[in-house]
């Protein structure tokens, strides 16, 4: 098997809804590629006294409609290439939730679970010092992403800042709610998947409140996924979840508080009580109503693809479903909600918090729902409105909505 790059898949996607929308040649040329990348060299001095050199990266894929936005990804295995697929995935998941911003990531090759937190802080400075020419409100706004989360952002801000001598408290989203974050920004990205879930179930005979449910992948989205379905879709039953390091099943239900307080403590599930292990490849196998899987990318590929039972399938992570996956499970009647709608709440809460900093105004938690709660609705069936008009998959149809719009607003400017 070839090795997997997350780039090729994102253009494999998007050169799927240009054929199907009829773009001229250029403009897909255009469209396939990043407008700007860097790659940099970020020394730090460790603990230890000497000095460690790390490979950071900032990708803007495409500026048309706006500032680029993006998260930092902090990860072992990162690479241009993934950062590059996730600058286009946020290029159209800004689209299609029509907020007035571009696509950007960034990321650091680093386990950040080998490093001190004065050397996470030294790389957050560091990282902010070697891209600095590229942030700005107006020009590039990053925030929290895999291994990455508020006292990260605060750090770059900070720096930006103190290199800046000004207050830019728009410079980067996901901030503590001190340094001008906002509300209902820990859970937006989990909250944004269960709206849809709740709009999906509406169309395919699942009743949620009733619904068995595994979780892959138990991070922040993960934990609060786990959480949230029962409290916003009424009821359901978690049966089995997996991190990094093993999976816990039990048939009966699996309480997800109690599990998440568990993970916090030890930092795994396994181990937690009344369950039995569980393998990663087993719970994505396993006989669910909904899947969500909150991992990494490349998790359902062609090879396991016709094991997958689920009839719903959420994609919190980015990425996690191949091309040649979507083929197979289309045949099988699996219903994806794509990642670039799915996980689109936290792009969606960092733009309202960008709003509250510019207004210098900040919303209640329930202002901040309630908006989102519209945002993904209102996506949703309009992503699903274009699945059922162009007689395409939901992924096609929120594509054909998307790269549509960024295609139009580069016209628009005379770039293509």
């Amino acid at each position: 098997m070839s090795e997997f790059n997350p780039f090729k898949m994102a253009q494999a996607q998007l050169d799927d809804a240009m054929e199907l929308l009829g773009l001229d040649d250029s403009t897909r040329t255009f469209l396939r590629q990043p407008m700007f990348e860097a790659t940099v060299s970020i020394p730090i001095r460790m603990d230890d006294g000497k000095v460690k050199t790390f490979r950071g990266y900032r990708v803007q894929y495409n500026t048309s409609r706006g500032p680029a936005k993006g998260g930092i990804r902090w990860h072992a295995e990162e690479t241009l290439d993934t950062v590059r697929a996730l600058a286009a995935w946020m290029t159209w998941k800004t689209s299609l939730l029509e907020l007035p911003l571009g696509g950007g990531k960034g990321g650091v090759t680093c386990d950040p679970k080998e490093l001190s937190e004065r050397e996470k802080e030294r790389l957050a400075r560091g990282y902010v010092r070697q891209v600095f020419p590229l942030l700005h409100e107006r020009k590039d706004v990053p925030a929290p992403d895999v291994y990455t989360n508020q006292q990260i952002m605060a750090w770059m801000m900070d720096e930006f800042e103190s290199i800046f001598r000004e207050h830019h408290r728009g410079v980067v989203t996901g901030k503590p709610l001190q340094l001008g974050g906002s509300q209902g920004r820990f859970d937006a990205t989990a909250r944004g998947g269960i709206y849809t879930v709740r709009e999906a179930s509406k169309h395919l005979n699942i009743a949620p409140a009733e619904a068995a449910y595994a979780v892959q992948g138990f991070g922040n989205s993960g934990q609060n996924a786990a959480l949230l379905h029962p409290k916003i879709l009424g009821g359901g039953k978690l049966i089995a979840v997996s991190d990094s390091r093993g999976g816990v099943y039990n048939k009966d239900g699996i309480d997800p508080e109690a599990l998440v307080h568990y993970k916090q403590r030890t930092g795994q599930v396994e181990g937690f009580e009344n369950t039995e292990v569980i393998s990663n490849e087993e719970l994505l196998a396993l006989d669910v109503d909904i899947l969500y899987p909150a991992a990494l990318e490349n998790a359902i590929t062609e090879e396991n693809a016709s094991e997958i039972k689920a009839k719903l399938i959420c994609e919190l992570a980015n990425g996690p479903v191949t091309p040649e996956a979507d083929k197979i499970l289309k045949d099988k009647q699996v219903f994806v909600i794509p990642d670039f709608l799915a996980n689109a709440g936290g792009v969606t809460v960092s733009y309202f918090e960008g709003v509250q900093n510019a207004t210098n105004y900040y919303w209640d938690e329930d202002e901040v729902h309630k908006q989102l709660d519209a945002k993904m609705t209102h996506a949703f069936n309009a992503a699903f409105d274009s699945h059922k008009r162009h007689k395409v998959d939901l992924r096609t149809g929120a594509y054909l909505l998307a790269v549509q719009r960024v295609a139009e607003a580069c016209k628009l400017r005379g770039w293509v």
